[in-house]
Order: structure tokens, then sequence, then C-alpha cells
């Protein structure tokens, strides 16, 4: 899913989390005079002219028709002031470096990250990774249950109307959400990295995410023409629909290869951060639930990392107010995808989210919430637009590159005005480690992201808080 200056991308992420009605009403007299209803040579060679008249634009045409306009117009004085120096830390970050490679499993690498971190500290470890493939296998099977589960449930609307039409477009994307890794946690569970390594196309997702999408189009239309014809679709298509999931089981156990069952025991070998040898029998499902044990959230800071929830900040909504996305998940009869909606600086109460109803919380934003988690020692999974603003040497500023500078133009949109306009939506999960703060204000956070050591320092990002402020979406923090 790198398609996006070979940087992944959230498939079907929160800009979707409430449709605006779209008008085609055209801009009046008065409020729009146009000089011309279409461009003539001689205006654009005009232009021309009076730009090259500024030996300012000459300049720029000699070196930004040359090189790469990002790196012209980067900013030294920001990437000297973003350092890599944090007053605010968490004690135990992960290691060793995570990499999603080729594929848009970024939430599944940033949700396995926090989770680590809870391991290596109940079990005393050096460097411990988890196995996100594994989780992707499962997430891929159910995402492809939940799409045909609502194309019978949508049986009788248009085929060319707007919410097939939406359906169809990403039946079983790469990306996904906080609450849906928590489905296939709970119902599955966690494995050790070494026990279920990436496949090929476990880090090489397009073909095979390809195929089992060309194959469930096929199916949702097969479906679709066969309940055309049933009172009772699911009851009566349930053989056709069974034979569906086997091919895609089929497909994706030749591809990534059969994965430990998740209620069937494995031997677990490692050493711990003593160099002792230590084995343990458990099943993928009982080894998470141990998470949640009292030993699990002793040795984590008191918090259960299964009852952690989803704060995000769109401005578009009221805040203070449980948001959620009409027909995006992956396991059937699980927990939806919901957020509250909080402001990123102003406090005000937020949802209980345990039990869906408002109630006065203790006052939490966003950021109030990551520096109150990382004070604790706990890693923030987050959602950004990690595409603006940014590098792959790992700094993430809107004071990065300095557009203005060399073109003359600004860019004036708000956080709200570019999620409406299409111009920012959340690409990209990661995870925070640390905050540096001054006087109980935040100045910069660490970023530990899943492009391998490669990118950033060592792998390591630095975000500005303003970058925080215009670019972050979504943070998951614990309740209590």
């Amino acid at each position: 899913m790198e398609n996006h200056e070979n940087q992944p991308r959230l498939d079907k992420d929160y800009v979707y989390i409430k449709d605006r009605p779209s008008t085609n009403k055209l801009p009046t007299e008065d409020e729009y005079k146009p000089y011309s209803s279409s461009l003539t040579i001689s205006t654009t060679e005009q232009w021309e002219k009076q730009l090259m008249e500024d030996p300012k634009n000459r300049l720029a045409l000699s070196a930004l028709s040359t090189h790469d306009a990002k790196a012209i117009l980067t900013q030294r004085s920001t990437i000297i002031a973003d350092t890599q120096i944090f007053n605010t830390k968490i004690s135990l970050e992960g290691a060793p470096m995570t990499n999603q490679r080729s594929s848009g499993r970024c939430w599944l690498f940033a949700t396995t990250n926090v989770m680590r971190v809870a391991i290596m500290k109940r079990y005393n470890l050096k460097e411990f990774e988890l196995s996100q493939a594994y989780l992707f296998f499962w997430d891929k099977l159910e995402k492809a249950n939940y799409f045909l589960e609502q194309i019978l449930d949508t049986v009788e609307e248009d085929l060319e109307g707007r919410l097939i039409q939406q359906l169809f477009s990403s039946p079983v994307g790469d990306g996904g959400q906080w609450d849906m890794a928590a489905n296939l946690i709970e119902k599955y569970g966690l494995v050790p990295h070494s026990m279920y390594p990436d496949a090929f196309n476990a880090s090489n997702s397009s073909t095979m995410s390809s195929l089992i999408t060309t194959k469930l189009r096929e199916y949702a239309l097969e479906l679709r023409r066969l309940a055309s014809r049933s009172a009772d679709a699911r009851q009566s298509l349930g053989g056709v629909k069974d034979r569906m999931m086997r091919e895609i089981h089929l497909i994706l156990t030749i591809m990534l290869g059969p994965p430990p069952s998740p209620d069937k025991s494995m031997v677990w070998e490692y050493y711990d951060k003593d160099e002792k040898f230590q084995s343990m029998t458990t099943t993928p499902v009982e080894f998470a639930r141990e998470l949640s044990s009292t030993a699990g959230t002793k040795s984590n800071s008191g918090t259960d990392v299964h009852n952690l929830f989803s704060l995000v900040n769109d401005p578009r909504n009221k805040y203070g107010q449980l948001l959620s996305v009409s027909r995006l998940g992956n396991v059937i009869g699980m927990r939806p995808v919901r957020y509250v909606n909080v402001d990123m600086n102003v406090s005000l109460f937020c949802s209980n989210i345990q039990s869906q109803s408002m109630t006065h919380a203790r006052a939490q934003t966003m950021k109030k919430a990551c520096i109150a988690m990382l004070r604790a020692d706990l890693p923030i999974f987050f959602g950004c637009d990690v595409g603006k603003c940014s590098n792959r040497t790992g700094f993430m500023d809107t004071d990065l590159i300095n557009y203005e500078l060399g073109f003359n133009v600004r860019l004036g949109m708000s956080k709200a005005q570019r999620v409406m306009a299409h111009e920012s939506a959340m690409t990209h999960a990661m995870v925070l480690t640390a905050v540096h703060v001054v006087d109980e204000k935040p100045v910069r956070w660490r970023v530990q992201n899943s492009w391998g050591e490669d990118a950033g320092t060592k792998g390591w990002f630095v975000m500005s808080d303003g970058w925080m402020d215009e670019f972050v979406y979504q943070a998951v923090v614990d309740p209590m």
C-alpha cells in the first residue's frame, strides 16, 4: 500500500466518520466574476513575462526544476531544533526496530509494538517482536467475511449507488484501526514473531490483496444476483458463501503459510534479558489474555492493554461526542470502530467508552492524555497524515519545508478544511514513546516508526508539537 511517495497508507480511515452533504451549486455573479471563462495564450504569456522579470523566480527556476523541491526548501534550522532529546521518556521502548516493508500493515505494527512492551515487562525481555503476519492472516480472512456480509445486508441497494460503490472500492485493504486489531487479538490471540515470521506476501502484499479483491468483487456480484431470487438471502446462500470463504482461505494459506491455531498449544522458547533460557507452553489466545491477568497488569504500570481506547481529534465535529464509522470493521459481532472526539489542547469531559455512555469522566484532551500515558511509562498508538510536512530522514514539522520561499504561495487551509477537502486523512499509524515538556507544554515528541532502521534515526522520528496539532488525528490511551 506504499502509494504515497513510498509511504504506507491506512485504507478507509476516519475521514468517513461523518458524511457531509455536498452541493453542485455554482457561484453567483456576485460571488465570482471571472475575467474569462477560459485561459488565453496571451494571458499565460503575460504571466510568464512578469514571473521571469523577478531574479528570485529565475533562481527558483534554476534550483527547483533540476532538484527535488522538498530537499531544496527544507529548513536547516528546523532540523537542528528537532533533536532526539526528551525529558519525559518511557523506560522500555521496545526493540528491535520493526519494518512493514511494502505493505499497508502499519496499524498492526503499531498495535503489536504497543503490546510487546507489556510482554517484555511481563517476561523480563531485552528484545522481542510479535508476529504481525499472524494477525494479518486472520484480518484478511475476517475482512473477506465482513465484506460478504455487508453485500448480503445491502442487496436492496442500487449497485451504482454511493454505498455499494464504497464497499466495492476496497473490500479487503491492508489498512485498519485499533479497534479492529483489538478484535483480532481477542479472538485469535498473539504469537511471537519467531513462531510465524513474515512470508514474502506479508511483506509484499499487493499481489495477494489484488487477487483477493478481484475474487471478492466477483463473489459480491454473484451473491447479489442469487439474492435477488430469494426472500431470505442469508438462509438460502449459506453454502455459496462458505464455498467463497473457503477459496479465500486457500489463497491466504498458500500465500502466507498456515498460521498457528489460536486454541492449540505452542511452545515458546526464549532467553530473558539476563540470558537465562526460558520455555513456556500456552496457546495464542492464552498468551494474549495473560496481559490482562494480575501479574500482567502489575508489570505494566497497572494498565490492561486490552482496555485502551481511541481519542480522535476531528475539528469538523463537536468535541465530547462518541463517533463511529458506518460499515467499517473486520470481525462480525465484535466491537465496532469508535472514538471519543476531543480537542488537542482545551480540557473537556470525555466519554466512558466501556459503557458507551457520556459520563463526567476525568477531563482529557489528546495531548494531556498522551503526556499522562508517557509519565505512566506507557507507549501510545497514534494515527496521523504522515506524508505532510515530513521526510524519510525522520522529521515531522510544519516548518520543515518552506514552500513560500520557493513559490511565493502559502498553504492556508485549517485542519478541518483539509479533511473536508480530502487534502488530509489518517494515512499511517506509529507509536509515541517520549515527549519534551517545557513549562508543562509539549515541544516535541519521539516517534517509533515501522519502516526499519534505514528511515529516520535508526527508525526513530521527531514530531514537533505544531505538527501534532495539524496532522495527528488519533491517540489510543488508558481510560483510567
